[in-house]
């Protein structure tokens, strides 16, 4: 029970940045904006916001009110990460270029800059930020007595940040814009016929521009909660999760619901990967060195096997990926 109760938490801390970033590349492909700059706008925003919490644990401030310098932290992550977003924005709406390759090119960017940018604050070889211990919620930290390992104890404290309940509350809201409000249907027209939405008056420019920059103000949240699951510390790099993201969201239909669903799915085998060998009923594949490796393929090859049988389903936007001229119409 203790190990399922770690797996089911596992699951839920690594379906978190899935679900943010996922969501992030929704409100950007819904406006017609193709987003594969997803990875490199998750490197920014886990850079600049460990850098902050490092600030926050020096100057003490960390240690006398935690969750208070997290939720800066997570501010500063998706602010960090809607600014980065405005290069892909400019590059794709202003100057038509091919969203795909400027997409691209953010990505490659990110980590050198991380690296440099860690190095010239930390010192050169210095390539790893330290989180600090206090950033994750304790039973101790919310006043309760500490307790022995169990299910429910191992199921909510074993791997508690404040990024779980924010995810929660963006995925609601999330659907609510997106589908419940007078924005969300522009940001839609948007990205399905541009030309008729501007012919009643919408401006598609800003409306792409505000689709572009939601998603980089979701995807720098989504590094910084990454980082938060996978470690001690980041290292200039979030190990290919964007692009995990990217087919959260074509498995999940550009739907927040779908979507939600997509990112437990893949966070699943991620963490089996984690605990294969804890996990009786799977094959420990003895006699193969390093066999760990194995089951850390998991999550990528299963993504593969996934596309391949709902890609044909999927609707993507129709205008996604075209640049809008006003002169076409």
């Amino acid at each position: 029970m203790i190990t399922l109760a770690n797996v089911l938490s596992g699951t839920i801390i690594f379906a978190v940045p899935l679900l943010l970033v996922a969501l992030g590349g929704m409100f950007s492909e819904r406006s017609g904006v193709v987003n594969i700059a997803l990875e490199g706008i998750m490197v920014i925003g886990a850079l600049i916001s460990c850098f902050t919490l490092r600030a926050f644990d020096l100057s003490g401030f960390g240690k006398l009110h935690p969750q208070t310098a997290v939720l800066i932290a997570v501010l500063i992550a998706g602010v960090s990460g809607m600014i980065y977003s405005v290069f892909l924005a400019f590059a794709a709406i202003n100057l038509k270029a091919d969203q795909t390759i400027g997409g691209t090119a953010l990505n490659q960017f990110a980590p050198a800059f991380a690296i440099v940018l860690t190095w010239a604050i930390q010192g050169q070889g210095q390539s790893q930020i330290r989180i600090p211990t206090w950033v994750r919620i304790t039973r101790e930290s919310m006043g309760l007595a500490k307790a022995e390992p169990s299910f429910w104890n191992n199921l909510v404290f074993k791997y508690f940040y404040l990024t779980t309940p924010i995810a929660v509350v963006l995925l609601l809201l999330a659907w609510f814009v997106m589908f419940k409000t007078k924005f969300g249907l522009r940001l839609r027209a948007c990205g399905e016929h541009p030309q008729a939405a501007d012919s009643v008056g919408i401006n598609v420019y800003k409306m792409r521009y505000a689709g572009v920059m939601i998603g980089g103000f979701l995807g720098g949240i989504g590094g910084l909660a990454y980082t938060l699951a996978a470690g001690s510390s980041f290292g200039s790099s979030v190990a290919g999760y964007g692009f995990l993201a990217l087919a959260v969201m074509i498995f999940g239909n550009w739907n927040p619901w779908t979507i939600l669903g997509g990112s437990f799915f893949f966070a699943l085998f991620k963490v089996l990967a984690s605990y294969s060998s804890s996990i009786p009923f799977l094959p420990q594949f003895e006699g193969i060195k390093q066999a760990s490796n194995i089951y850390q393929m998991l999550p990528y090859v299963v993504t593969m096997i996934v596309l391949i049988f709902t890609s044909k389903k999927s609707r993507a936007p129709k205008a996604e990926g075209i640049p809008y001229d006003k002169g076409s119409r």
